[in-house]
């Protein structure tokens, strides 16, 4: 619904609908209690999984092109603000009048890749703080301006961040065998210590999560997935055209890392370098493999 909504708007920015949906989220209401030398009741505060009426307002930015923002109706009033940093970077390479051709999520080519890099570095905690104070000024929500007079305001944690690293490959058929291949030489890469190696973090029994390498296929293209803790890497083969490997932080306390915003560039940080680890994990077992090209030159017969 909100890629049609999307695909009809021809503002520069604005609201593209509103949604309500009933979710469970959890919340704090008051339970009846009574004294146990007077027997007279009274109200006590507990935290409990609820269901109530939860808003969308589906958005688009000029800086940060579609988002969203949820706003629960039950107190404490929490609120989520979903955004894409590959949307803010191609809105940031429009702007500055560099070619590319779009991927999804990602690009798939750039007439200028160093300088889409250093847009790409330039994405932070500040910008997306800006983000979220410009649109809380124009959305309703429910704190008032007496509430937030009192001092009651929204701040900002990560709930969950995604570091991709898409590869385009020049050969897509070559590179839906590279990886089959990397998922039949990698399934053991869930295991304590690779897992450890992957995310340079020390393992031992008493450490919390499970650790697996699933393989998961929707459709016809398969997923690789390294567990820990809570957090995963999921590697696939990307519209057939780039190898995409992906780091999701569900917890940021997994790393000994703090959920506050200002936390995020360290979490790019472990994100990426997850990313890395099992490239270069994978590439050893691809090492030995003979090129086409190389291997055409040696079978092919000599005509002199």
């Amino acid at each position: 619904m909100a890629h049609d909504y999307l695909a009809a708007f021809e503002g520069d920015e604005g609201v593209l609908f509103v949604g309500k949906a009933q979710e469970k989220t959890t919340a704090y209401r008051t339970e009846k209690r009574r004294n146990l030398v007077t027997g007279k009741p009274y109200p006590w505060i507990v935290r409990a999984s609820i269901f109530v009426n939860h808003y969308y307002f589906y958005c688009v930015d000029r800086d940060f092109g579609p988002f969203f923002i949820k706003f629960c109706s039950y107190f404490p009033y929490n609120a989520k603000l979903c955004l894409n940093g590959n949307e803010w970077a191609k809105r940031q390479e429009t702007r500055a009048g560099i070619a590319f051709e779009p991927l999804d999520n990602g690009f798939l080519s750039c007439e200028d890749p160093r300088r889409l890099n250093r847009i790409c570095e330039r994405l932070g905690p500040e910008a997306i703080d800006r983000l979220a104070r410009k649109w809380l000024a124009i959305l309703p929500h429910p704190f008032t301006v007496a509430d937030r007079r009192a001092g009651y305001r929204y701040d900002i944690s990560v709930l969950r961040a995604e570091f991709s690293l898409t590869q385009t490959l020049d050969r897509p058929l070559s590179g839906r065998v590279f990886f089959e291949k990397v998922i039949r030489d990698n399934l053991d890469l869930g295991r304590p210590d690779q897992v450890a190696l992957i995310f340079e973090r020390r393992v031992s029994r008493r450490t919390p999560g499970r650790f697996r390498t699933p393989v998961l296929t929707e459709g016809v293209v398969p997923s690789l997935h390294v567990d820990y803790k809570r957090s995963k890497i999921k590697q696939y083969h990307k519209l057939g055209k780039a190898l995409r490997t992906e780091t999701t932080i569900n917890d940021a306390t997994d790393f000994g890392v703090g959920k506050r915003l200002h936390n995020l560039p360290t979490l790019r940080e472990i994100g990426f370098s997850a990313n890395r680890r099992l490239l270069e994990v994978q590439r050893t077992s691809c090492d030995c493999a003979i090129g086409e090209d190389a291997f055409a030159q040696v079978c092919a017969p000599n005509p002199d």
